[in-house]
């Protein structure tokens, strides 16, 4: 089994946020693979589904992003999860928009939601990283994240998180690599 946990803040104020690309990653994948409607559980919603052969739990946790370990933990502890079960999809600012890079462990680099789910569970869980680009100083960094997408955004957005949903069986045989190449193929061919 396998924990997908969208990284976002709960709520319509900020549903087209950058900070929220996990959440509607994670929506892609649950809509396109015909999950069950979400449920409330775990300090957050949660949807079931099945991914080459693998069960998956897609988890959007409701504490708002300070917080989501709190969802995180809940959901790993229930189940038994270790660390390496559970995939984090979250906004990236050392990335390009419409880039994604998988990696397994690391810092948080000031990531609040990261920061929030190593004190909860360790920090050797998988990492989806979005990238959503850099305001350019880190004093803008705060006023970008929780702004919402400008319109000419929407396409590659609408794209990465397709493309990832068309995907999701890498994530689900643990081929990270292949999973970013396969996403990165996909994005090439329709730009």
């Amino acid at each position: 089994m396998l924990l997908f946990v969208g990284l976002g803040n709960p709520g319509d104020r900020y549903a087209d946020n950058r900070h929220n690309i996990g959440f509607m990653a994670v929506d892609e994948m649950v809509h396109r693979h015909s999950f069950s409607p979400y449920r409330t559980r775990f300090s957050g919603v949660v949807s079931e589904g099945v991914l080459d052969g693998e069960k998956i739990l897609a988890l959007k946790p409701l504490t708002f992003m300070n917080e989501s370990g709190r969802a995180v933990g809940e959901a790993m502890r229930f189940y038994k999860l270790a660390p390496g079960d559970v995939v984090v999809f979250h906004d990236e600012l050392d990335l390009a928009p419409g880039k994604i890079k998988v990696k397994q462990g690391g810092g948080h680099a000031g990531h609040n939601g990261l920061r929030s789910i190593i004190s909860h569970v360790g920090a050797d869980f998988i990492r989806v990283r979005m990238g959503i680009g850099h305001p350019g100083h880190k004093d803008r960094v705060s006023p970008y994240v929780l702004s919402d997408f400008a319109k000419a955004d929407w396409p590659w957005v609408d794209a990465v998180c397709e493309a990832m949903a068309d995907d999701a069986r890498w994530l689900a045989q643990r081929d990270w690599p292949r999973f970013m190449s396969e996403v990165a193929r996909r994005l090439a061919s329709a730009g």
